[in-house]
């Protein structure tokens, strides 16, 4: 039986205003492979496009239960976050990374939101990578019913950046990474949130 994510109640799908869920499985890699580039902060930007201005926590780049940190995603400026589990893989056991964030402000910008993963090994020599997104606040609710659904497509190609074969070994390798223009249609929709402009437009 595969694993699932751990809710807290407060972002318990179906109860919050979005919630978005991405899997894949492929073959030929190992959850130890992908592990690093996902718990390394400082590597997202090498095969993410949709991520920017981030600051990596004190006590490093890998993200650990108990971190802050913060990140610019989806035309949001840089939303401070906190990790609520990190757990590296192990024989028999998936790999856990989740964390809260946050914007505060009026009720048509703020948003609160929880971002699990797990990465897993499964027989066959296959890898599955599951992330799930439940969000709180008014543009959570746009963009729910949106079409096409930016953030579920933002986070396939997540998904599809982790799995490539040519991941660059550092960040400052992203440069040739072609942006998604779903990313576009959020920043559209979002345009009442207070936005960073030199964010948009590296996307």
């Amino acid at each position: 039986m595969t694993a699932d994510v751990i809710w807290p109640e407060k972002y318990l799908p179906g109860t919050t205003d979005n919630y978005v869920s991405n899997e894949t499985i492929v073959k030929g890699l190992s959850a130890t492979d992908i592990w690093p580039l996902l718990a390394d902060i400082t590597r997202w930007e090498s095969y993410y496009h949709n991520c920017a201005d981030i600051t990596p926590p004190r006590s490093g780049p890998f993200l650990e239960q108990g971190d802050e940190f913060s990140f610019s995603t989806f035309g949001y400026p840089a939303l401070s976050s906190k990790v609520h589990e990190s757990v590296p893989p192990a024989s028999g056991q998936p790999a856990r990374l989740a964390w809260s964030a946050a914007q505060d402000g009026p009720a048509e910008s703020a948003i609160d939101v929880y971002h699990a993963w797990i990465v897993e090994d499964l027989e066959g020599d296959r890898v599955r990578i599951l992330t799930q997104e439940s969000q709180i606040g008014q543009p959570a609710a746009q963009l729910a019913k949106s079409r096409p659904n930016a953030m579920l497509n933002g986070h396939q190609d997540w998904l599809d950046g982790l799995t490539r074969e040519d991941v660059p070994d550092t960040a400052s390798a992203n440069a040739g990474l072609s942006p998604h223009e779903n990313t576009r249609f959020w920043i559209a929709l979002s345009s009442t949130s207070t936005l960073d402009v030199k964010a948009l437009e590296r996307l």
